[in-house]
């Protein structure tokens, strides 16, 4: 019997030629409560706001004066992309530190050896799902630079008749790329990383009091890495909007 750290997200089922895995569940049940805590706390708007609405209002209005500050008239059409990034994130970065992550699931066999399976595991300790993230946010940040320049704004910042400015159109076209790269690895390796330090301080002595401080460690954590990448996709979004002036 052995247990293990994996890298990759474990396999539970498979549904056609789609492999479910452990982060994947963990994606659904995240996005189940955010779509249900939004429905419920907007289903009766009150003038006078019931407890839940009240606390909604202070979630996205707090967020909306950090989203103004760098949008400013964009704001509007932003504020609701880039505080879907940051709760979704937040949300499932704490939901993996709740009690029965990583220590709740079944064994399986592999190479002669049990090896133990978690049933739920953080979303974004995958790299599949923050890569997932990292895509959606390029497509809906090109997507606006289009909707704000037109097509042929939007093809000037890349392509030129200038050799000089041509080849710093290509660079803008690597540095695409690479934004993916910066957001997706950024946010799995510090998730990743926590998940390593706590099951690795739990299955020592004292489990219970050990991976006390790295649970407010991760609590930090967690927020600080919802906040950069929702604030990196608003400013790569407030750049990419703006007419480029040569």
């Amino acid at each position: 019997m052995e247990s293990h750290i994996a890298l990759a997200a474990e396999k539970l089922f498979q549904i056609g030629p789609i492999p479910i895995t452990n982060s994947i569940l963990t994606t659904w049940v995240v996005t189940f409560i955010l779509i249900v805590f939004a429905l419920v706390s907007t289903r009766k708007i009150a003038a006078v706001p019931s407890s839940l609405q009240n606390f909604a209002e202070i979630l996205v209005e707090s967020f909306q004066n950090l989203v103004a500050s760098i949008a400013e008239d964009k704001t509007k059409i932003f504020l609701p992309i880039v505080a879907s990034f940051f709760f979704f994130i937040l949300l499932g970065n704490y939901f993996g530190l709740l009690p029965g992550f990583g220590t709740i699931g079944f064994f399986r066999v592999e190479h002669g050896q049990k090896i133990f399976v978690p049933l739920l595991r953080s979303m974004n300790s995958d790299l599949n799902t923050t890569l997932a993230l990292a895509i959606v946010s390029l497509i809906i940040t090109h997507f606006l630079a289009v909707r704000y320049l037109g097509i042929g704004g939007y093809l000037k910042r890349y392509f030129s008749l200038n050799p000089i400015f041509l080849f710093v159109g290509l660079l803008e076209i690597i540095s695409e790329f690479t934004k993916v790269l910066s957001l997706s690895f950024r946010l799995f390796g510090n998730i990743y990383a926590g998940e390593v330090v706590l099951t690795t301080a739990a299955t020592r002595f004292y489990a219970f009091l050990l991976p006390l401080p790295f649970y407010f460690l991760e609590l930090l954590v967690g927020f600080i890495q919802a906040l950069i990448f929702a604030i990196l996709t608003l400013v790569f979004m407030v750049i990419l909007t703006q007419k480029s002036e040569h």
